[in-house]
Protein backbone atom coordinates (compact mmCIF):
# COMPACT_ATOMS: atom_id res chain seq x y z
CA UNK A 1 0.00 0.00 0.00
CA UNK A 2 1.36 3.39 -0.85
CA UNK A 3 1.54 6.33 1.49
CA UNK A 4 -1.47 8.19 0.00
CA UNK A 5 -3.77 5.20 0.42
CA UNK A 6 -2.56 4.70 3.99
CA UNK A 7 -3.34 8.34 4.82
CA UNK A 8 -6.79 8.06 3.19
CA UNK A 9 -7.60 4.89 5.15
CA UNK A 10 -6.36 6.42 8.39
CA UNK A 11 -8.38 9.58 7.80
CA UNK A 12 -11.44 7.49 6.96
CA UNK A 13 -11.08 5.37 10.11
CA UNK A 14 -10.43 8.38 12.29
CA UNK A 15 -13.36 10.26 10.78
CA UNK A 16 -15.77 7.39 11.28
CA UNK A 17 -14.61 6.84 14.85
CA UNK A 18 -15.19 10.52 15.68
CA UNK A 19 -18.54 10.59 13.89
CA UNK A 20 -19.52 7.26 15.44
CA UNK A 21 -18.60 8.35 18.92
CA UNK A 22 -20.67 11.51 18.46
CA UNK A 23 -23.63 9.37 17.45
CA UNK A 24 -23.28 6.96 20.38
CA UNK A 25 -22.31 9.49 23.06
CA UNK A 26 -25.08 11.91 22.22
CA UNK A 27 -27.55 9.29 23.47
CA UNK A 28 -26.09 9.51 26.98
CA UNK A 29 -27.49 12.95 27.63
CA UNK A 30 -30.87 12.58 25.96
CA UNK A 31 -33.74 12.97 28.39
CA UNK A 32 -31.64 14.70 31.05
CA UNK A 33 -32.67 18.06 32.29
CA UNK A 34 -30.07 20.71 32.84
CA UNK A 35 -29.55 21.41 36.54
CA UNK A 36 -29.94 25.08 35.69
CA UNK A 37 -33.66 24.38 35.43
CA UNK A 38 -33.53 24.94 39.18
CA UNK A 39 -33.95 28.67 39.63
CA UNK A 40 -31.80 30.73 41.98
CA UNK A 41 -34.58 30.74 44.59
CA UNK A 42 -34.61 26.92 44.72
CA UNK A 43 -30.81 26.74 44.95
CA UNK A 44 -30.81 29.34 47.75
CA UNK A 45 -33.47 27.30 49.56
CA UNK A 46 -31.38 24.12 49.22
CA UNK A 47 -28.32 26.02 50.46
CA UNK A 48 -30.17 27.19 53.57
CA UNK A 49 -31.66 23.76 54.28
CA UNK A 50 -28.20 22.23 53.93
CA UNK A 51 -26.72 24.92 56.18
CA UNK A 52 -29.36 24.14 58.82
CA UNK A 53 -28.43 20.45 58.67
CA UNK A 54 -24.66 21.11 58.68
CA UNK A 55 -24.12 24.63 60.03
CA UNK A 56 -20.87 26.55 60.05
CA UNK A 57 -18.87 26.10 63.23
CA UNK A 58 -15.67 27.54 64.60
CA UNK A 59 -13.84 24.45 63.29
CA UNK A 60 -15.26 24.17 59.77
CA UNK A 61 -17.46 25.96 57.21
CA UNK A 62 -21.06 24.87 56.73
CA UNK A 63 -22.83 23.15 53.86
CA UNK A 64 -23.62 26.43 52.12
CA UNK A 65 -19.90 27.19 51.80
CA UNK A 66 -19.50 23.88 49.96
CA UNK A 67 -22.11 24.92 47.37
CA UNK A 68 -24.61 22.31 48.52
CA UNK A 69 -27.56 23.85 46.64
CA UNK A 70 -25.91 23.45 43.23
CA UNK A 71 -24.68 19.98 44.19
CA UNK A 72 -28.23 18.89 45.10
CA UNK A 73 -29.60 20.36 41.87
CA UNK A 74 -27.03 18.46 39.78
CA UNK A 75 -27.57 15.18 41.62
CA UNK A 76 -31.36 15.36 41.49
CA UNK A 77 -31.24 16.22 37.79
CA UNK A 78 -28.62 13.69 36.72
CA UNK A 79 -28.93 10.74 39.08
CA UNK A 80 -32.46 10.44 40.41
CA UNK A 81 -35.57 9.02 38.78
CA UNK A 82 -38.42 11.28 37.73
CA UNK A 83 -40.50 9.98 40.66
CA UNK A 84 -37.73 10.89 43.12
CA UNK A 85 -37.32 14.31 41.46
CA UNK A 86 -41.03 14.92 41.95
CA UNK A 87 -40.82 13.86 45.61
CA UNK A 88 -37.83 16.16 46.10
CA UNK A 89 -39.40 19.20 44.41
CA UNK A 90 -42.71 18.70 46.25
CA UNK A 91 -40.70 18.55 49.48
CA UNK A 92 -38.96 21.84 48.78
CA UNK A 93 -42.36 23.41 48.17
CA UNK A 94 -43.67 21.86 51.41
CA UNK A 95 -40.79 23.38 53.40
CA UNK A 96 -41.54 26.84 52.02
CA UNK A 97 -45.28 26.36 52.64
CA UNK A 98 -44.61 25.34 56.27
CA UNK A 99 -42.40 28.38 56.65
CA UNK A 100 -45.08 30.70 55.28
CA UNK A 101 -47.78 29.05 57.39
CA UNK A 102 -45.73 29.12 60.61
CA UNK A 103 -43.78 32.40 60.33
CA UNK A 104 -45.27 34.23 57.30
CA UNK A 105 -41.81 34.27 55.67
CA UNK A 106 -39.87 32.24 53.15
CA UNK A 107 -37.56 29.63 54.67
CA UNK A 108 -34.46 31.56 53.58
CA UNK A 109 -35.64 34.62 55.55
CA UNK A 110 -36.02 32.72 58.84
CA UNK A 111 -33.58 32.68 61.74
CA UNK A 112 -31.54 29.53 62.28
CA UNK A 113 -33.72 28.62 65.27
CA UNK A 114 -36.91 28.96 63.22
CA UNK A 115 -35.42 26.85 60.43
CA UNK A 116 -34.49 24.13 62.89
CA UNK A 117 -38.02 24.17 64.34
CA UNK A 118 -39.41 23.50 60.85
CA UNK A 119 -36.92 20.77 59.91
CA UNK A 120 -36.95 18.68 63.12
CA UNK A 121 -40.56 17.44 62.68
CA UNK A 122 -39.81 16.66 59.03
CA UNK A 123 -36.78 14.63 60.13
CA UNK A 124 -38.93 12.63 62.57
CA UNK A 125 -41.59 12.12 59.90
CA UNK A 126 -38.94 10.89 57.47
CA UNK A 127 -37.56 8.41 60.02
CA UNK A 128 -41.02 6.88 60.45
CA UNK A 129 -42.00 6.96 56.76
CA UNK A 130 -38.85 5.57 55.11
CA UNK A 131 -39.38 2.10 56.50
CA UNK A 132 -42.70 1.67 54.70
CA UNK A 133 -42.21 2.87 51.15
CA UNK A 134 -40.44 5.31 48.86
CA UNK A 135 -37.95 7.73 50.31
CA UNK A 136 -39.28 10.72 52.17
CA UNK A 137 -38.18 14.02 50.64
CA UNK A 138 -36.35 15.05 53.78
CA UNK A 139 -34.32 11.83 53.75
CA UNK A 140 -33.25 12.67 50.19
CA UNK A 141 -32.27 16.18 51.28
CA UNK A 142 -30.24 14.91 54.25
CA UNK A 143 -28.50 12.24 52.19
CA UNK A 144 -27.55 14.75 49.49
CA UNK A 145 -26.37 17.27 52.08
CA UNK A 146 -24.06 14.76 53.75
CA UNK A 147 -22.80 13.31 50.47
CA UNK A 148 -22.19 16.72 48.93
CA UNK A 149 -20.50 18.19 51.97
CA UNK A 150 -18.20 15.31 52.86
CA UNK A 151 -17.09 14.81 49.26
CA UNK A 152 -16.43 18.53 48.69
CA UNK A 153 -13.00 20.06 49.09
CA UNK A 154 -14.18 21.95 52.18
CA UNK A 155 -15.66 18.84 53.77
CA UNK A 156 -12.65 16.65 53.11
CA UNK A 157 -9.93 19.14 54.02
CA UNK A 158 -11.57 21.17 56.79
CA UNK A 159 -14.25 19.01 58.42
CA UNK A 160 -12.29 15.75 58.15
CA UNK A 161 -8.59 15.11 58.63
CA UNK A 162 -7.16 14.56 55.18
CA UNK A 163 -3.93 12.84 54.26
CA UNK A 164 -3.27 13.47 50.55
CA UNK A 165 -0.64 10.72 50.40
CA UNK A 166 -2.02 7.95 52.58
CA UNK A 167 0.15 5.13 53.82
CA UNK A 168 -0.93 1.62 54.64
CA UNK A 169 -4.20 0.76 56.31
CA UNK A 170 -4.24 0.89 60.09
CA UNK A 171 -7.59 -0.29 61.41
CA UNK A 172 -6.87 0.52 65.05
CA UNK A 173 -6.21 4.25 65.28
CA UNK A 174 -7.10 5.86 68.60
CA UNK A 175 -9.20 9.02 68.38
CA UNK A 176 -8.98 11.71 70.99
CA UNK A 177 -12.03 13.61 72.22
CA UNK A 178 -12.93 16.35 69.72
CA UNK A 179 -10.65 14.98 67.02
CA UNK A 180 -12.11 14.87 63.51
CA UNK A 181 -12.38 11.58 61.63
CA UNK A 182 -9.80 10.61 59.04
CA UNK A 183 -10.64 10.57 55.37
CA UNK A 184 -8.99 7.60 53.71
CA UNK A 185 -6.64 4.98 55.09
CA UNK A 186 -3.46 6.18 56.70
CA UNK A 187 -0.71 4.87 58.89
CA UNK A 188 1.12 8.14 59.45
CA UNK A 189 -1.10 9.31 62.26
CA UNK A 190 0.88 11.24 64.82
Amino acid sequence: MDRRKAIKHTAFLLGTSVAGSELFLSGCTSGREDYKSFDSKAIALMDEIGETILPESERSPGAKSAGIGIFMAKMITDCYSSAERTIFMDGLNKIDELSQKTHSKDFVALSSQQRTEILIPLDREAAETDQDGPSHFFSLIKQLTLLGYFTSEIGVTQALRYDPVPGGYDGCVPLEKGQTAWFGPTSSIG
